[in-house]
């Protein structure tokens, strides 16, 4: 992750089952920029329990009595389905990712050597599942949907407890409701996670649009995470959530300004600007024609563009001088 803002697109479990539209998602993740694309590894019987309820948003998009455990059968990727997408992501240039959520997929993960473990906001209050994420020692991404600070707080100790270094833990805000409503986002939320346990933090995102992710990069977060669809037309559980392909390159166009615009903090003219000191700034002329002679008062100059004379700043130090030349009236001042 080294950009200033590392931008996953969330697949997720849009590809339907199908390992071609996973591939077509690649496809659109890379065509927009993004730093990497994430999809999910799971195994529905040891994920959800059979007689399981769907959410509301999951049974818009769906059958609206089919179980949780149905539904996600149909949507699992297997270790060969993950490594033929993994090597797909390597031709298309762009960092393969998965998200664990059970102990058999942590492990299948790690043998395929993922770079980087992202914990799901369901994951988090899951000790076992912790503790096998922490002793992988890899960077963690920690969703934090659904908790507050003191079951966050829990969470981190039982990584570092388990051998994850703080250091390599991100913290993503998030609220876990699809799409979430705007007055949900508390993006300051984000800012008292990094200041109560002194960790790097981003932002992974449910709204509807474009606006909360930009604004989080603007608020530093280092990761923004977006689910992304070919089509939102499509049933499924996270479709009508997403953005479609040319939402999310706009999404990561507006995040490289903001990434582009951070600077180094340091307030000075920059180089596009430093032409325009001249045409923009002023000098001290003769408001009206004044004699070799005369002494220079607050009636008888003025400022005016361009700054190629004196500095209007100097100002005190011009008044009750003698002119030591006549001058024209709008005539730089030489003293």
């Amino acid at each position: 992750m080294r950009r200033p803002v590392f931008i996953i697109a969330e697949a997720g479990v849009n590809h339907n089952g199908s390992l071609a539209l996973a591939k077509r998602l690649v496809d659109a993740a890379a065509g927009a920029g993004a730093d990497a694309v994430k999809f999910q590894a799971f195994k529905a019987e040891t994920l959800v329990s059979v007689g399981a309820p769907k959410a509301d948003y999951q049974k818009r998009r769906g059958a609206a009595k089919e179980s949780q455990y149905r539904m996600l059968k149909k949507l699992e990727l297997d270790e060969k389905a993950h490594r033929s997408l993994a090597a797909y992501c390597g031709k298309r240039k762009i960092m393969f990712l998965s998200s664990p959520f059970d102990l058999d997929s942590v492990a299948m993960l790690d043998k395929m050597r993922l770079p980087i473990f992202k914990v799901p906001s369901g994951e988090l209050t899951n000790l076992p599942y912790l503790r096998k994420i922490g002793r992988l020692r890899k960077p963690v991404l920690l969703s934090s949907g659904m908790a507050d600070i003191a079951e966050i707080r829990a969470a981190l100790t039982v990584l570092v407890g388990a051998g994850a270094k703080m250091a390599d833990i991100t913290v993503l805000h998030c609220n876990t409701e699809y799409p979430t409503p705007f007055k949900d986002v508390n993006l300051k939320a984000m800012s008292t996670i990094a200041k109560t346990f002194n960790v790097a933090t981003g932002y992974s995102d449910h709204t509807a649009g474009i606006e909360i992710p930009v604004a989080a990069a603007a608020l530093g977060a280092s990761v923004i995470e977006k689910h992304f669809t070919i089509s939102r037309k499509l049933n499924g559980p996270d479709h009508a959530a997403s953005l479609e392909p040319d939402e999310l390159a706009a999404m990561v166009r507006a995040i490289r300004h903001v990434e582009a615009a951070f600077g180094d903090g340091i307030k000075k003219p920059s180089p596009s600007e430093k032409k325009n000191i001249r045409i923009a700034r002023k000098s001290i002329v003769a408001a009206r024609d004044i004699r070799k002679g005369e002494k220079f008062t607050e009636a008888s100059l003025t400022a005016k563009r361009p700054a190629t004379g004196l500095s209007p700043m100097l100002w005190p130090r011009v008044i009750g001088k003698k002119a030591r030349f006549d001058f024209k009236k709008d005539a730089l001042i030489k003293l």
